[in-house]
């Protein structure tokens, strides 16, 4: 089981080079990969709701060129909002920059305030997603010109560069619209808490939707400090005996999440 650090949302307060520190602290404690969340124009304060300020692809790029091992990823970009061309672009440059250290974690967002202030489409979120995703699999598999799509299509154009052997895609949520999302499209479906039993149920839905596509089952948790890192280590332990190949925590707020990163890497050494 490969352990994940969700990546504290950013403040005001907060020094700039926090996440820098803590993207290298988590390469050293052995953590595989950190996360990013992504709201555009959220209707209140960025926080534990809404995420960090930073865009999460820029700031991708940036922890990309100060670290060496670490998998860095989006859980989850709310896909609906971006223009799919432009997305495209943006990921395959950070593949190949990264040297392929890039996930693109989507998801169809949730709040409707933050789809009608920037004019999105709210109601058909899903579909729109569905016809990105396909987008984007004939780009980054090398597709050409032209393309027709449901909502997006182009007649001329050369996309570049290709990533080499594709972009891992990561389908975020529990519920049966985004189980079939991921077994179409996903190389990883994110499942959110609820119990181990809840989960292993979860994924054996999910193989049996992907039929003959191998697609990793991951979970995202939460912890603040507040509970016993004995008790979160259980539960890591807990998820992985129930089929989660990838755990990824949020430590809440950014004072104190390196030595809760600690701590937890420490409590689960040898188990």
């Amino acid at each position: 089981m490969e352990l994940h650090v969700v990546l504290p949302d950013e403040s005001p307060s907060m020094p700039v080079d926090t996440l820098v520190d803590l993207a290298r602290a988590a390469e050293e404690l052995g953590y595989s990969a950190a996360w990013l969340p992504d709201h555009v124009l959220p209707p209140g304060e960025y926080g534990a709701t809404f995420g960090g300020v930073y865009e999460p692809l820029v700031t991708i790029g940036h922890l990309a060129a100060v670290t060496e091992r670490l998998q860095l990823g989006t859980s989850v970009l709310v896909a609906p909002l971006r223009d799919p061309f432009v997305l495209a672009k943006q990921i395959a440059t950070l593949h190949r920059l990264s040297a392929g250290r890039v996930t693109l974690g989507l998801g169809v967002g949730w709040n409707e305030q933050e789809f009608d202030a920037l004019g999105a489409d709210y109601r058909h979120r899903g579909a729109i997603t569905d016809d990105i995703l396909e987008l984007l699999r004939h780009l980054f598999s090398g597709g050409t010109a032209p393309y027709q799509g449901r909502r997006f299509s182009y007649e001329h154009g050369v996309f570049a560069p290709i990533p080499d052997g594709g972009v891992p895609i990561m389908v975020g949520g529990n519920s049966d619209a985004a189980l079939r999302r991921a077994a179409r499209y996903g190389d990883i479906w994110q499942g959110l808490p609820a119990s181990p039993r809840a989960f292993a149920e979860r994924a054996r839905r999910l193989a049996e939707l992907a039929a003959d596509r191998d697609i990793v089952p991951a979970l995202r948790i939460g912890w603040d400090g507040t509970t016993p890192v004995e008790r979160v280590a259980d539960d890591v332990i807990a998820y992985r005996d129930a089929g989660a190949a990838q755990v990824a925590v949020h430590f809440g707020e950014y004072q104190g999440t390196f030595k809760r990163m600690e701590a937890l890497a420490d409590a689960l050494t040898g188990r």
